[in-house]
């Protein structure tokens, strides 16, 4: 039997797209202590304490820091385990995420 090879007419058409980034961003209140942000960047988005303190003070000076740029549901994953802590410790903090 002759081997008979068929072309996919979608191949042409399947391209790999990246996945959207999306920014996470905590945003300033009056009532969320500064040790604590600190320590929400260090446990939750990994960064080291020097950079978390740079954050921290972008936080407070102009209102909102950047965290991290993740996929979708990463970002919603580490906005969630921001509130979930903010809760537990009786702070106002608030994340948000916005697409890059």
């Amino acid at each position: 039997m002759p081997r008979v090879e068929i072309e996919n007419e979608y191949e042409s058409e399947l391209e790999t797209q990246e996945p959207k980034l999306y920014k996470v961003m905590l945003l300033n209140d009056d009532y969320t202590s500064m040790d604590f942000v600190i320590m929400v960047l260090i446990e939750v988005f990994h960064q080291s304490s020097e950079k978390a303190t740079a954050i921290m003070y972008n936080i407070h000076e102009i209102g909102s820091g950047l965290c991290g740029v993740y996929t979708y549901e990463i970002a919603e994953t580490k906005i969630a385990q921001v509130h979930t802590l903010a809760k537990e410790n009786q702070f106002p903090l608030r994340a948000t995420m916005e697409e890059e």
